[in-house]
């Protein structure tokens, strides 16, 4: 095994270094910029994001300062110096495909298992979903300038998640005007 730090981050790492950012941020606030964007950008069990600062700052990516909080005193952590440096080259690496876990796909890829009609209402199922996906875009992306220095890129990436939710929803109108036509060979 190699002795170099970096081997020992992961995707989860980059996330929280990245919220963290030049700002500082609580675990509590990892799990509240998660929980608002979480559902269109990234999955993971909010625990997660209580352990994952505290295996960090063990190892030196970030520092940890005691402040006020609303009910006793939190932990607020800071990148350093080594965190910054591994996030920096990381982020400089050619993005790749998002990784996707689309249990929605699951539907056609087994479609021969149930009716149209049981496709049909799954997809449909959906739609409640993307209301409340593209309400909490479209707060996102009209509170990316809460974070000047971010602003930019926020809104570019929160550009793609209305991209996103709209094809979704033209998947779904395709499989929807697919599936009222007669199947071929079934």
């Amino acid at each position: 095994m190699s002795t170099d730090p970096h081997h020992r981050l992961n995707p989860l790492s980059y996330v929280v270094l990245a919220l963290v950012g030049d700002g500082g941020a609580g675990a509590h606030d990892l799990v509240q910029m998660t929980r608002q964007g979480g559902p269109v950008y990234w999955g993971g069990a909010p625990s997660r994001l209580y352990s994952e600062p505290k295996r960090l700052a063990a190892l030196g990516y970030l520092t940890t300062t005691t402040e006020p909080g609303r009910t006793h005193p939190r932990t607020v952590y800071r990148l350093t110096t080594l965190g910054r440096e591994a996030l920096q080259r990381w982020l400089a690496t050619p993005a790749h495909f998002p990784r996707i876990k689309n249990e929605a796909h699951l539907r056609l890829l087994a479609g021969d298992l149930l009716t149209d009609k049981q496709i049909l209402d799954s997809f449909r199922g959906m739609l409640p979903e993307l209301d409340e996906l593209e309400a909490v875009v479209e707060a996102m992306y009209t509170q990316a300038d809460r974070v000047p220095a971010r602003t930019r890129y926020l809104r570019l990436s929160h550009a793609y998640a209305r991209k996103l939710v709209h094809l979704h929803r033209e998947w779904i109108a395709d499989i929807e005007a697919e599936l009222a036509r007669p199947a071929q060979g079934r």
